[in-house]
């Protein structure tokens, strides 16, 4: 079955299967054991954290182990503020992004913290002077995702990193869209805190980690062991965080720009496709400034629930938005901040994510089934 939805998840590289095999079955012992067994566990931790901080050029003790994105968001959200509250209690985001950060947001709204949501234009973008205009004397936190999750959006971190070299608010972004597709550099960013998931890069679900720049102050909000440093508490998956590195060990900078190449080879065939045959689309998102294995796409007049179940039905996944909320029957509230609640696109668009193991003979396929079943359901609208 061809598999076009690498946004929501990726299939897990065989060799990140083996390692976590072997370690399954070989390095049982609690890394924070004093005995042998948990020395070896200690070790084999430790390695993976060089792996990762090595790719990111950081220092290993600014790699802290989590579940996934999602508390990696909440870990440098909530922890910021906490940590930072007395120093004032604004945040800045904006209004696209996922999930664990929108909803980290409204619970410090509810806690007594303000924030500001950035709005984005109608291609999905931001611009640094807006967040430069939003900062105040008591902003304590900046959280603007690298690039969108449902239309693929890049936005201007290096830009919004500049203004915040001189100011004093912590600077996170939710890296998880990202990372994997092009080389990241969070020191020479001005990044404070990146989040990070590991099922979006080839490995398993269930773990991540988050870059948390040295002298940056969190306050916990897991309370337990003394695991990570005191940062984080509960025994590591050491299986997971060494999938987790296995899968960054094929992340070579030479091969994300292997991969970037053709997935934008597949980007500009599937339009030209679609402009070939005559359907009526538009692309949904920020076309200079985007990643190339995101493609959200509107078809006038063609509902989007329907054409995913069709293309399902014929054996192809793709999405109509998010996977965090893909079983909600409210629409995207990306596509809603892009162009207002009612409008059409909310209900005629899907995205279609590249990724591992895709080729050019499925793009075809994928093109050949889209373009045929786009003409026959609005053929069957118009009758």
């Amino acid at each position: 079955m061809p598999y076009f939805d690498h946004a929501a998840t990726t299939p897990i590289r065989p060799e990140v299967i083996s390692e976590m095999t072997t370690i399954l079955e070989q390095v049982y012992g609690n890394p924070s054991s004093i005995h042998r067994n948990g020395r070896t566990a200690h070790e084999t931790l430790e390695k993976s954290r060089q792996t990762i901080a090595r790719q990111l050029q950081v220092k290993a003790n600014e790699i802290v182990f989590t579940s996934g994105g999602t508390e990696g968001d909440n870990m440098a959200i909530i922890g910021t503020a906490f940590a930072r509250q007395h120093e004032g209690k604004h945040l800045i985001t904006t209004n696209v992004e996922h999930p664990a950060v929108l909803n980290t947001m409204n619970y410090l709204e509810s806690q007594g913290f303000e924030v500001t949501y950035l709005p984005v234009n109608k291609v999905g973008q931001i611009t640094p002077q807006q967040l430069k205009k939003a900062l105040r004397a008591d902003t304590i936190l900046v959280s603007v995702m690298y690039a969108n999750n449902e239309t693929g959006v890049i936005f201007p971190i290096e830009e919004i990193g500049e203004i915040l070299a001189d100011y004093p608010a912590t600077f996170h972004t939710d890296a998880v869209q990202v990372y994997g597709k092009i080389p990241l550099n969070p020191k020479a960013a001005n990044i404070d805190l990146l989040s990070i998931s590991a099922h979006k890069i080839n490995g398993p679900k269930g773990v991540g980690f988050l870059y948390q720049k040295e002298g940056v102050k969190l306050a916990k909000i897991l309370h337990g062991g003394s695991q990570e440093e005191k940062r984080r508490a509960g025994t590591e998956n050491l299986a997971g965080i060494v999938g987790m590195a296995s899968a960054i060990d094929f992340l070579t900078e030479e091969q994300q720009q292997i991969n970037w190449e053709v997935y934008q080879q597949f980007h500009t065939y599937l339009l030209e496709r679609l402009n070939q045959e005559g359907i009526q689309f538009e692309v949904n998102g920020d076309v200079e400034h985007h990643l190339p294995h995101i493609l959200n796409l509107r078809f006038f007049g063609v509902p989007s629930n329907l054409l995913l179940m069709h293309l399902d039905l014929q054996g192809i996944a793709i999405s109509t938005g998010s996977a965090c909320s893909a079983g909600d029957v409210e629409p995207s509230h990306v596509l809603e901040a892009m162009y207002g609640k009612d409008h059409q696109s909310l209900k005629e668009s899907i995205r279609i994510s590249f990724g591992y193991r895709n080729t050019q003979d499925e793009v075809v396929m994928l093109a050949d089934t889209l373009i045929a079943t786009v003409k026959r359901l609005k053929k069957d609208s118009s009758e």
